[in-house]
């Protein structure tokens, strides 16, 4: 009996074995992925690109540093910068009616009635009932509607998955082989889509690339480059304001967040890049709002600049508390001393993930800090903080974030130099597109860069540009791929090929949607013909991306 025992004993000891050997096979096999297209990125181009993908029958797998999808759509930009409604068609347009027939359940309408809210005097109307799109939105909406296309087409989305930058890329005859992530996974694809705001795998696979300001003298342009003197929309400070810690007193050391270096020539390049800031979504209904945390390391005389700014007289505080649904905002920056952490964020394009964080959590800390200074300070005037007092963080956006949004708006950061660069020309519709796949037609919009110290020994910001293109313009094909010479088999829709004031039209959501998914059409061309993308017949991407609805010039439907 004893000697069956043993017997069985071994047996299951084997078994054991065998299905140890398995699984460790299996999980090998686990750590090899492979797709037609690859799409690197959570962004709201990453997923239409997914889509139009998976429309044309290819394999995809969407590989993604972020946890929630869809970036800045659903990470606090309620307010759509649209510009012309019109040019904004296929996918985009789609996602924008996805987002009307949600508000279409009287369900959605939770803390307003939907009788409450609408197109009133806004600059930017939020339905149109007549095209069936909405523009304006909750931050939980938009990002439902990006899991909505995941489960839709059955997209294999990898979330929380990081290229190895380092030594992640394998690329073999100008082609990218593969990549490999910080877990150990690796991505092998025909054709490969970086649809980051940082450009990480563009980079990456060596491609060339610009970060900060081209001088003007580069390609001819007007608005590129250093723009001291230059006062353009409402972000620049109009009374003359001491930077010093003790006013008029420079021996006393300037005030945090004023830099004492020398701000530049006019039209001069520079390292620069325009500020950034979370788009914060806030609520004025009690039962739905959360006071403004202090957060660690607090210090009020961080924003002594802005006290200073309120004894001028300046009360603009609440301008761009921007209504979107529900009783919330979209809470941007305005006027000289606001959300953007200005001067805060140069490193950031090349910097390493640790870096970043740090980076991003100093944007948190600075941007929670100042509406906590707004909220409380006796420095700030008593209506402004009675006001301040009704607001605060919207209860049921970003839960598993403490209600801060998850994605901090990278209003720029690398740019590929790829077979055509778009500059200022090309929005301002002085050169003729050959091969466009998709229209922009926002204001050339600029951010802050820096906050400096004037001659006269006044503080002064620099970088806020605002130039409206006359006309909707095209976007070309040759901005989204690289130089044949350097990569072959990858599209760049988000950092694509453009100088930093033409990029300032060209960054805006709808805009990379559209161009996602031209991308992935474009994409499908090249894997079916096993071509360059640089090599696709143009005559042929037009007529797919037309009958997709893609807009491609004014006029057209």
């Amino acid at each position: 009996m004893q000697n069956v025992n043993l017997s069985k004993m071994k047996n299951l000891l084997l078994c054991f074995i065998m299905l140890g050997m398995f699984s460790a096979c299996e999980s090998s096999k686990s750590k090899k992925h492979e797709a037609d297209i690859i799409i690197y990125g959570g962004t709201s181009a990453a997923i239409t690109a997914a889509v139009q993908a998976k429309k044309a029958g290819k394999s995809v797998i969407v590989v993604s540093p972020d946890t929630h999808l869809g970036g800045l759509s659903s990470g606090g930009l309620g307010f759509t910068d649209t510009g012309d409604k019109s040019v904004i068609g296929g996918l985009a347009r789609d996602f924008y009616h996805r987002v009307y027939m949600h508000y279409q359940d009287s369900a959605a309408w939770k803390w307003q009635r939907a009788s409450e809210y609408g197109n009133k005097g806004q600059g930017t109307p939020a339905m149109d009932g007549n095209a069936r799109t909405m523009w304006i939105f909750e931050p939980h909406a938009a990002e439902q509607v990006f899991e909505d296309y995941v489960k839709e087409y059955a997209i294999d989305v990898r979330r929380d998955e990081w290229l190895d930058r380092e030594k992640g890329i394998v690329k073999s005859n100008g082609k990218i082989s593969s990549f490999t992530t910080l877990s150990g996974q690796t991505y092998t694809g025909k054709i490969f889509i970086d649809a980051t705001y940082e450009g990480d795998l563009m980079a990456a696979a060596n491609v060339s690339y610009h970060v900060g300001r081209e001088a003007n003298s580069v390609y001819g342009e007007k608005w590129n480059g250093i723009q001291v003197g230059v006062l353009h929309h409402g972000h620049w400070f109009k009374s003359d304001i001491s930077p010093y810690k003790t006013s008029g007193d420079s021996s006393s050391g300037l005030l945090y967040g004023v830099s004492a270096d020398f701000p530049g020539v006019h039209g001069e390049g520079d390292h620069r890049l325009q500020a950034y800031c979370f788009r914060m979504c806030l609520s004025n209904h009690p039962e739905n709002r959360v006071p403004f945390p202090k957060p660690d390391g607090y210090d009020a005389d961080h924003y002594e600049l802005l006290a200073r700014v309120f004894d001028s007289g300046w009360r603009e505080t609440f301008q761009k508390f921007d209504p979107i649904p529900n009783r919330k905002t979209d809470t941007n920056n305005h006027g000289p001393f606001s959300t953007d952490f200005i001067g805060m964020n140069y490193d950031y394009p090349e910097a390493s993930y640790e870096r970043r964080k740090e980076i991003t959590q100093a944007h948190e800390d600075y941007q929670k800090g100042l509406m906590y200074f707004l909220s409380n300070d006796s420095r700030v005037p008593e209506d402004v903080r009675q006001q301040m007092s009704q607001w605060g963080l919207a209860k049921d956006e970003f839960t598993d974030n403490g209600h801060w949004p998850h994605q901090l708006y990278i209003r720029e950061a690398r740019r590929m130099i790829g077979e055509y660069v778009m500059t200022e020309h090309d929005t301002f519709s002085e050169r003729k597109i050959s091969d466009p796949v998709g229209m922009g037609s926002y204001a050339l919009d600029s951010h802050n860069a820096q906050r400096y110290v004037k001659p006269d020994g006044y503080v002064q910001n620099e970088g806020d540009i605002g130039v409206t293109p006359k006309q909707a313009y095209q976007i070309s094909y040759g901005s989204l791929v690289p130089k044949k010479e350097e990569c072959t088999n990858l599209m760049v829709p988000v950092c694509l090929s453009s100088s930093h004031i033409a990029f300032g039209s060209i960054r805006m959501e709808p805009v990379f949607m559209i161009l996602g998914e031209s991308a992935a059409t474009a994409a499908v061309l090249a894997i079916d013909q096993n071509i360059a993308v640089q090599d696709v017949n143009y005559s042929e991407l037009e007529k797919q991306l037309l009958a997709q609805h893609q807009i491609l010039a004014l006029g057209s439907k």
